[in-house]
């Protein structure tokens, strides 16, 4: 399940540095017939499109994905780690290739997401206890949103265990962690577009 025959590098970024950002690309988009990454989208990618708000809050943005489908893209990829294993995989795969103490992980398919709502993740994470593992939005209309979160490094060895006992839903593994929900008054930023239908009514 673990790809051990990959070269392996550490990431991100300045010394002293305390955030990256990481977006999770390469799922197999079956509901939306097509990449989700790649569609068109204000003039780019939708995968671009994000990158960049990760960048911005970041000051870096890595995505976690087959390279040879996303470098075009023009930004640092490296592949998953742990195959076959969803956006948990990606997860990890980040978290081990981080330097940095805090990590913005966010699924590919947000086209709404915006930067003051990740800045608010990262900013409740820095001033936070030292013990929480990880800060998910939660809004009254919505479930938390694990797939546009910040996580600390420590949950690497989390993640493996997780995978390792085939526990795959991001649910499930945050419920694991010392998880802190950060309220927000809007739930569209977290909207995820899954479908032609979805994506048409944008």
């Amino acid at each position: 399940m673990f790809q051990t025959d990959i070269r392996y590098h550490l990431l991100m970024s300045e010394p002293g540095r305390s955030r990256a950002g990481f977006v999770l690309v390469g799922g197999r988009s079956s509901r939306m017939g097509q990449d989700k990454a790649l569609l068109e989208f204000q003039g780019s990618t939708l995968a671009a499109r994000i990158a960049e708000c990760v960048r911005g809050v970041a000051g870096n943005v890595t995505l976690i994905g087959p390279p040879d489908r996303y470098r075009d893209l023009g930004y640092t990829v490296i592949p998953d780690r742990a195959a076959d294993c969803g956006p948990l995989g990606g997860v990890y795969t980040a978290l081990l290739a981080s330097r940095a103490e805090w990590n913005l992980m966010i699924a590919c398919d947000m086209p709404l997401v915006t930067a003051p709502l990740l800045e608010e993740l990262f900013a409740t994470a820095e001033s936070g206890a030292s013990t929480v593992d990880c800060i998910v939005p939660v809004t009254a209309e919505s479930a938390l949103d694990p797939l546009c979160a910040v996580y600390h490094r420590r949950c690497a060895r989390a993640a493996q265990q997780a995978i390792e006992r085939n526990i795959f839903k991001m649910h499930d593994f945050v419920s694991s962690l010392r998880l802190l929900k950060h309220a927000i008054a809007d739930s569209a930023p977290l909207a995820n577009i899954n479908t032609p239908a979805e994506w048409s009514r944008l």
